[in-house]
């Protein structure tokens, strides 16, 4: 048993120019999912993986925590390209999270950025 959610799906459904983002997290054998609908543009989808990532965790908390998605965007580092997500915590305290970008692709990487940012603090609520 993993001592942190695991990412284990991140569905993405077109619907004319929007899209939802759905994805879902394993912890302790119980699924928790979140979900977000925006445009359906690639530059959008970073952030709507961020905010569904954010709300299955609140859930998985059952909406002890307050999580709010700052921002999210990736950037080169070196020889590397990784994603950044800065999320803010129950209104007081931001949090910042990096993920390599890997051939996975950036959804993944944006979710993995958002769980480390919040994973500490997730940690002491769980």
């Amino acid at each position: 048993m993993s001592p942190r959610p695991a990412i284990v799906t991140i569905e993405e459904e077109a619907d004319g120019d929007d899209i939802r983002v759905t994805i879902t997290l394993d912890w302790q054998g119980r699924q928790y999912h979140g979900s977000a609908i925006g445009l359906s543009d690639e530059s959008h989808t970073p952030r709507l993986v961020g905010e569904a990532t954010l709300q299955a965790v609140e859930h998985l908390c059952s909406d002890r925590v307050e999580l709010e998605l700052m921002a999210v965007a990736a950037q080169d580092l070196g020889p590397i390209r990784v994603a950044l997500a800065q999320v803010r915590m129950d209104h007081d305290e931001t949090l910042v999270g990096t993920a390599v970008l890997t051939s996975a692709g950036a959804p993944l990487a944006a979710a993995r950025a958002v769980m480390d940012a919040i994973n500490r603090k997730l940690g002491l609520i769980l």
